[in-house]
C-alpha cells in the first residue's frame, strides 16, 4: 500500500507527527511519501495541487492530510480518475475559517459526488477545541457530505501547531485508523 501524507500550512515533511507516522507505516510495509509543498507558510491551491497531482494514485492509495493538507485531499480527489482506498483528514476544513476572509487552499465549490466516488473510505479526525476552528462541527459536516467515520479526540486542539505550542510528535490513534 502507498500512503501519501500532505502537511499543514507552516509545516514540512519533518513537522509534528509526520515522521512518526512515516516510520511506523514503513515498519508495517507501507510505501510512504510526504511531498514538500511550495510556499508552506502561505500555500495556495494553485501552487500545491500540481505538486500533489505528481504523486501516483491507485486503488491501494491511502491519503492522510493535516489541516490545509486535509483540504488539499478534497481537491486531489476531485481531480484524479481513480478510486483510492482511504482518505484520513485530520483537522480538515472545506470553507474559509474566517467569514469574509479568503482561504487560498479552499475551492469556491466542490463536486462532493466526484470526491465521494474517488475514495472507498473516509475518516475525519477533528478535536472539540481546535484553536483554528477546524473543530468537530466541521468534521461532522464533512461526514454529512461524504459519509465515513468521524473520530473525536477530545481536548487535542489542532493536533499539531507551532502557533499554539502543540508539538504533537506522536499520533498512535492515527496509526489505528489506517486501513
Amino acid at each position: 500500500m502507498k500512503t501519501i501524507l500532505f502537511h499543514c500550512t507552516g509545516g514540512s515533511p519533518d513537522s509534528f507527527w509526520y515522521p512518526y507516522i512515516k516510520e511506523n507505516l514503513k515498519q508495517r510495509g507501507y510505501e510512504v511519501s510526504i511531498p514538500a509543498f511550495p510556499n508552506p507558510n502561505a500555500p495556495t491551491l494553485a501552487g500545491s495541487l500540481p505538486v500533489a497531482l505528481q504523486e501516483n494514485y491507485d486503488e491501494e492509495t491511502i491519503l492522510i492530510g493535516h489541516s490545509s493538507g486535509a483540504t488539499l485531499i478534497l481537491s486531489v480527489l476531485e481531480s484524479i480518475n481513480v478510486r483510492i482506498q482511504q482518505a484520513i483528514l485530520v483537522a480538515g476544513f472545506f470553507e474559509p475559517l474566517e467569514k469574509g476572509k479568503p482561504e487560498p487552499m479552499v475551492q469556491e465549490a466542490y463536486d462532493w459526488k466526484k470526491i465521494q466516488g474517488n475514495c472507498k473510505s473516509f475518516v475525519f479526525v477533528n478535536s472539540d477545541n481546535d484553536p483554528w476552528g477546524c473543530d468537530d462541527t466541521v468534521g461532522r459536516t464533512l461526514v454529512d457530505k461524504l459519509g465515513g467515520v468521524f473520530v473525536l479526540p477530545k481536548g487535542q486542539g489542532h493536533m499539531g501547531s507551532t502557533s499554539f505550542n502543540q508539538p504533537y510528535r506522536e499520533f498512535p490513534l492515527l496509526l489505528k485508523l489506517v486501513d
